[in-house]
């Protein structure tokens, strides 16, 4: 494979959590047309240094994914699309970007994409060494190789899971638990006929992008109804997550933990409380760390304001109950005599 500073050690010190301030479009005030908190990634952040959850200097620092990276996946002809600004207008959704010069464009919306996208990367071997790994950012999950939309310019779920088959000794199966309220038809389309990877994926079934091919794709399907609320979500996501990881033992667990589930979401439409939210990833990384599955999680969507203290609350959540101590190998966790 291709030489890559994503896989490059960070200090031994620092916690499996990536971000940089690249992560944050901002520009001139056009990320507000979009209804994306744009500065979302660094609000988290803050608020976990607030809580002296973390410094800075203890958090690895994402680099951005090169264009020698990025086609471990995507087709060259789709990366040269990316060059006419209003290609990224539609991806992105906010139209007035079609009237920008691209080197803006690529400077100010798809540098800090590409940023999010090799700290996916970087954060998918970080889960493999140390049990698991967040990326403050990522989870675009509407991007497969050769086609972006819904604010997803670059398939970085596909990039994480290709890069550690491909790097990784003893890395060969890979289940996606996809809990952002729309469907993940980027690497359901990806990974169509790929028997190494799982996917479950819980989403509004009424909503943006009904990709009825990508549908194919889903092992475990979990379509919820408009304004779903916490117990029958709780119920659902406990059930199935259980129950992909009984069905299918995976060497990492890719899990997609958008916001965008919170009542009141304008795009979501399900009805999820902050308390939800939280107990929801819990639900997940248990799962996960219980069976001595390395587990990389990604934030994806959620698109209010109140969004960031609620992924900052479940990180220290985690952290509170355990959830994010170094990893045991397996068998001290006395995971069940195969």
């Amino acid at each position: 494979p291709h030489r890559t500073e994503l896989y490059e050690e960070p200090p031994p010190g620092c916690w499996p959590i990536v971000y940089s301030p690249e992560y944050n479009i901002t520009f001139m005030g056009l990320e507000k047309l979009h209804p994306f908190d744009a500065g979302k990634w660094g609000k988290v952040i803050n608020f976990l240094k607030e809580e002296k959850l973390i410094a800075d200097d203890l958090i690895v620092q994402a680099r951005e994914a090169t264009d020698e990276d990025l086609l471990v996946v995507h087709t060259r002809r789709y990366l040269n699309k990316l060059k006419w600004s209003f290609v990224v207008a539609t991806i992105t959704e906010i139209p007035p970007v079609a009237f920008l010069p691209n080197f803006v464009v690529q400077r100010k919306v798809l540098k800090p994409l590409r940023t999010q996208t090799g700290g996916t990367i970087m954060a998918g071997k970080l889960a493999v060494d140390r049990g698991w790994a967040i990326n403050v950012g990522g989870g675009f999950h509407h991007c497969s190789s050769d086609k972006g939309g819904g604010f997803c310019a670059y398939a970085d779920i596909t990039l994480a899971i290709k890069f550690l088959f491909e790097r990784v000794p003893g890395v060969s199966r890979a289940t996606i638990i996809d809990l952002d309220a729309h469907q993940g038809n980027g690497h359901e389309r990806d990974f169509m006929d790929d028997p190494r990877v799982y996917i479950l994926d819980a989403y509004n079934r009424y909503i943006y992008p009904g990709d009825g091919f990508a549908k194919r794709a889903i092992r475990r399907r979990v379509e919820l109804e408009w304004g779903t609320e916490d117990t029958e979500y709780l119920h659902k996501v406990h059930t199935h997550v259980e129950g992909a990881l009984n069905e299918f033992r995976p060497d990492i667990v890719v899990y997609n933990a958008g916001t965008d589930v919170l009542d009141g979401d304008p795009l979501g439409g399900l009805a999820i409380s902050p308390q939800g939210i939280v107990k929801r990833d819990e639900v997940v990384f248990r799962a996960a760390r219980s069976r001595g599955v390395p587990v990389l999680m990604l934030t994806s969507g959620g698109y209010q304001k109140r969004t960031a203290r609620i992924i900052a609350d479940s990180i220290l959540n985690l952290h509170s109950l355990g959830l994010l101590a170094r990893a045991l190998p397996a068998c001290a966790l006395g995971s069940p005599s195969l």
